[in-house]
């Protein structure tokens, strides 16, 4: 095991890191960009990670990156390669979330581009599934059948436009259940000037038999919601346009399901289902009690994550998009920093069921710039473990390095949630 700490620059000491998992080495290559970094505990006790990376963002190289800890993420070996491009330039493979089944296998699903692009190339492409039993060798990929809509190509050898990008949860009935964005086909709704108005929808999959360990091609999924329309937040300036993207979704103490999506209204979304995502109640604004405050965020994840002790956090920029000199809604290369966090608690007589305390700032990059994009953004496709008394979120700083930061009892103590 070895913790890699050899890296052209210091610069990601900044945000004051607990943990280092992945650092490039050199200021220009093949591992500059490192993003949608998901971490998680195997049967076994050890960590395991999957990361985007390549050159940078969508680079012909985009490939799908694993590392393990064996000491409970306090060193990382080094990353190996799942899935990627191959000898087919441009064919990248993105955005994978992992599975943990009972049967102790673990999967890799992610987006892998087939020669097609639709609205984007790091988004058109089929689901493709690999599986391990030990988390160091990984099996040949299989293609898992994707569910399409009315709102895809209406030629069914072009792929949907999707992506996942936390990891799964469980339903109230303990199944595991991931929300993905899916967006309109420009065949459809033709791409708009500003990309960030393109069309785009929120749904999930729910992995019906997967804690059986079966191999790919005899998984089983149900699509959610079950009939159209998909969960939609429209775009108040041109309202026949849905942007809700992102999801983040956790299960509440009364066995509903609570959701937070990102926008282009400058504020996060949520919605609840009562029926483990079948349906879903139209989306309102996030706040932080009911008739309080409204939830500020420019366009950019904000994810959710529950505690062991009943309390959630919202990870989140606490800004309309106007930050830092950005204009809103767009400018997401300058408003996508600091980072904050706010405590929540399930108010069960509430209209809203999470209520949150005054957010506070958790990670900043100082605008200062880094990497093969020149990005100040930091806590962009993040993740969250929790494991005897340690709580570590999990982050890209300017989606270059990788790293670890303890969310501490010490650091809540002082974050009031309204009664």
């Amino acid at each position: 095991m070895v913790t890699n700490k050899e890296c052209y620059t210091d610069e990601w000491k900044r945000s004051d890191p607990d943990i280092v998992v992945y650092l490039p080495k050199y200021k220009y290559g093949p591992d500059n960009d490192n993003e949608h970094f998901l971490v998680f505990h195997t049967f076994g006790g050890d960590m395991l990670a999957f990361w985007t990376q390549g050159s940078w963002e969508g680079a012909p190289d985009q490939h799908i990156a694993c590392a393990w800890s064996e000491d409970d993420g306090l060193s990382w070996s080094k990353p190996i390669e799942i899935a990627g491009p191959g000898e087919e330039k441009g064919r990248i493979a993105s955005w994978a979330f992992p599975v943990v089944s009972k049967a102790e296998r673990i999967y890799c699903f992610y987006n892998k581009n087939v020669g097609i692009v639709d609205c984007h190339h790091q988004f058109t492409g089929v689901m493709m599934c690999q599986y391990s039993d030990d988390g160091r060798t990984w099996s040949s990929a299989t293609k898992i059948p994707f569910n399409r809509r009315s709102t895809d190509h209406p030629d069914p050898n072009v792929p949907a436009n999707w992506i996942a990008w936390q990891k799964p949860i469980r339903d109230s009935y303990g199944r595991w259940i991931v929300g993905f964005t899916r967006w309109t086909s420009t065949a459809v709704r033709p791409t708009p000037i500003n990309g960030w108005e393109a069309d785009s929808r929120v749904e999930l999959m729910r992995f019906d038999n997967i804690d059986e360990g079966p191999d790919p091609e005899d998984i089983k999924i149900t699509w959610l919601p079950k009939t159209e329309p998909s969960i939609c937040v429209f775009y108040p300036s041109r309202p026949e346009i849905s942007v809700a993207q992102e999801p983040s979704i956790v299960l509440l103490p009364d066995r509903r399901l609570f959701m937070v999506v990102r926008t282009l209204t400058g504020r996060i979304w949520y919605t609840v289902s009562e029926n483990d995502g079948e349906t879903w109640c139209d989306p309102e604004v996030l706040r932080y009690k009911d008739n309080g405050d409204e939830v500020l965020q420019p366009i950019c994840c904000c994810p959710i994550y529950p505690l062991k002790d009943g309390r959630y956090i919202l990870l989140y920029h606490n800004n309309d998009g106007t930050a830092n000199g950005g204009t809103w809604p767009g400018s997401s290369d300058v408003n996508r920093h600091p980072a904050f966090l706010t405590l929540g608690k399930y108010r069960p007589n509430a209209h809203q069921p999470i209520w949150f305390s005054k957010p506070k700032k958790f990670l900043d990059t100082d605008h200062v710039p880094i990497g093969p994009q020149y990005r100040v953004e930091i806590a962009t496709y993040t993740s969250f473990t929790e494991k005897e008394g340690k709580r570590i979120l999990w982050y890209p700083d300017r989606k270059h390095f990788l790293l670890g930061k303890y969310v501490t009892d010490e650091w809540l103590a002082d974050m009031n949630v309204p009664e």
